[in-house]
């Protein structure tokens, strides 16, 4: 082949890339502008008519009330606990699971399409609604709270945990495997060491999720601050909620600044 016919080969290709890419572009902006119209984004009377609603409630959420601040603290400390817990036994179920739905690990296509499907259908509940059915599971509190957290990131965590463990290395696991070493030492030394920066990554960020999802729980009655939230809801003491919103956001900055403390002593 000439020069000039490569060179001629070479742009029809990098043609045909740009009119392909430019089709997906196209078909994501029609796209998204067909769901906003669906939705009534684009429905200017909408927004009118709701201007003066909206004033009305921002004029009774300010200033904000912090009377009750005290009655607050235990609520908060159950959130943070809601989470920390959640974290954990999330972990400690999603790795598992992890290593059974990576195909480098697990023992049989069987038990990876299985344990694929699991996580898949534990990430598609809301936490919302698993907070509903422990709740008329196991009682009111925070319990119900921790064990919706704990299901729904099983399936997030779970996947983010199993792509770390798929795209890893496969000469210490291929030299593990050749030494005579077991399953299980090749995962603890072949494995682990190299995925360990992004588990600990992931586990951190849900974390951090897992605090301000402990919020919203408590709506359903799973403990926590957002009980009180939903109390002030009911009663109409707006001024309230908009302190208990200022609280709940002073917790989540505290919460993401931890994390990212973590994370870079982690490193």
């Amino acid at each position: 082949m000439s020069r000039a016919a490569f060179y001629e080969t070479v742009l029809v290709s990098e043609r045909k890339a740009a009119r392909r890419s430019s089709v997906i572009v196209g078909a994501i902006m029609v796209a998204s502008i067909a769901a906003l119209a669906t939705t009534g984004f684009f429905d200017a009377q909408r927004f009118a008519e709701a201007g003066p609603a909206i004033r009305q409630l921002a004029s009774e959420m300010v200033p904000p009330d912090f009377g009750r601040w005290q009655s607050w603290l235990r609520p908060l400390f159950d959130t943070l606990a809601m989470s920390i817990a959640g974290t954990v036994l999330a972990v400690i179920l999603s790795l598992p699971l992890a290593l059974l739905a990576a195909p480098n690990t697990s023992p049989h296509a069987t038990v990876y399409f299985i344990t694929r499907t699991l996580l898949a259908f534990l990430r598609s509940v809301p936490e919302i609604i698993l907070g509903v059915l422990f709740v008329a599971a196991v009682g009111f509190g925070a319990l119900p709270g921790v064990l919706a957290l704990a299901l729904h990131s099983v399936g997030m965590v779970g996947k983010f945990y199993a792509e770390a463990i798929e795209h890893v290395d496969p000469k210490p696991l291929e030299a593990a495997r050749a030494a005579g070493a077991s399953p299980f030492q090749v995962i603890t030394h072949a494995v682990l060491p190299q995925v360990l920066p992004q588990l600990t990554d992931v586990t951190i960020y849900r974390w951090e999720y897992h605090f301000r999802a402990s919020a919203v729980l408590g709506i359903v009655g799973a403990g926590g601050i957002g009980f009180e939230l939903m109390a002030a809801l009911r009663l109409l003491n707006y001024d309230q909620v908009s302190a208990i919103l200022l609280s709940i956001l002073a917790c989540v900055l505290v919460v993401d600044s931890i994390g990212a403390f973590l994370r870079k002593s982690l490193k």
